[in-house]
């Protein structure tokens, strides 16, 4: 597999202050803006990581992912046979592309693009990477992420009692579905360069008197040093190291496999975790199809 995650795409009714908060003080660059729709990037390739569309309220878009053409047509044939919503569709974000928009059985709304264009880097910029993951709440977590396997051509890495994660490329998880019992948006995460640039980062947050709803702390599955804060627009999102890379044969982990000792949420046992705040802000962000799908 070598499908990649690449941008999430957002409406919300003040883009400009969202590409504020995140340019100002989360930490990215500018990398356009067409019409209402404000992007950002960090320093890797992707042309922008975020796209802020000015809406009357709060959906995701979708999220977006890359690869060749040869996929693109295996998941177009595989989401038309199970019955899926989806479309075709020419890419008029930054990068371009062409491939399909799609909607997975619980809404969970996905394009995946070929032929995009990529930016150079930015070199000597303390800014995230790239998204790492976008993880997804879902009322049957188990069942989409079965969907994400059969349809989607995703793996199942690891179950634990809160997410199924699941990968498409040799990282560990670029996506995972949270057993919340509804549908949205849970947390987008960016990778930093490492574990110096996410503590970077909370320092950043930290002069601007914000500190993490979680972390902090190094997960289980995908071993990834994170820290999570909500977003003054609404979202959650993490700072976040790469998660690991795994094995084509690696063993899908079980529940029992992932379990902490009394009082712990994390491998390192230092953080806290505001539940109730995450769980306001995970529910926010649900999916809203405004295209109209093909027919068969």
């Amino acid at each position: 597999m070598t499908i990649r995650l690449r941008s999430i795409e957002l409406a919300l009714p003040d883009p400009a202050a969202a590409a504020a908060f995140m340019t100002q003080i989360w930490g990215m660059a500018e990398a356009g803006t067409r019409g209402s729709t404000q992007y950002l990037r960090g320093s890797g390739p992707y042309p922008y990581l975020v796209a802020f569309d000015r809406a009357e309220d709060e959906y995701v878009r979708s999220t977006t992912f890359v690869c060749d053409e040869d996929e693109l047509a295996a998941l177009t044939q595989r989401a038309a046979k199970a019955g899926w919503p989806w479309r075709s569709v020419t890419s008029q974000d930054l990068g371009g592309g062409h491939g399909i928009e799609l909607e997975m059985p619980e809404g969970v709304l996905l394009r995946f693009l070929a032929d995009s264009e990529d930016a150079a880097p930015l070199v000597g910029r303390d800014l995230p990477v790239k998204l790492t993951h976008v993880v997804f709440n879902a009322a049957d977590a188990e069942a989409v992420g079965d969907a994400a396997e059969a349809v989607l051509g995703f793996k199942v890495s690891d179950r634990t009692k809160g997410m199924v994660f699941v990968r498409c490329n040799e990282s560990h998880h670029s996506t995972a579905f949270a057993r919340a019992g509804f549908t949205s948006l849970n947390h987008i995460a960016f990778e930093m360069e490492d574990i110096d640039a996410v503590m970077r980062g909370i320092g950043r947050l930290r002069d601007h008197a914000q500190t993490p709803a979680w972390g902090p702390g190094r997960h289980g599955p995908g071993a990834n040093v994170y820290a999570y804060y909500i977003a003054p627009f609404g979202p959650v999102i993490e700072f976040s190291t790469a998660v690991e890379k795994v094995p084509e044969d690696y063993k899908v982990g079980a529940p029992e496999d992932w379990t902490w000792p009394e009082g712990r949420i994390d491998q390192w046992g230092l953080s806290d975790k505001d539940f109730d705040g995450l769980r306001q802000a995970e529910e926010r962000f649900r999916f809203r199809r405004t295209w109209t799908p093909e027919v068969a």
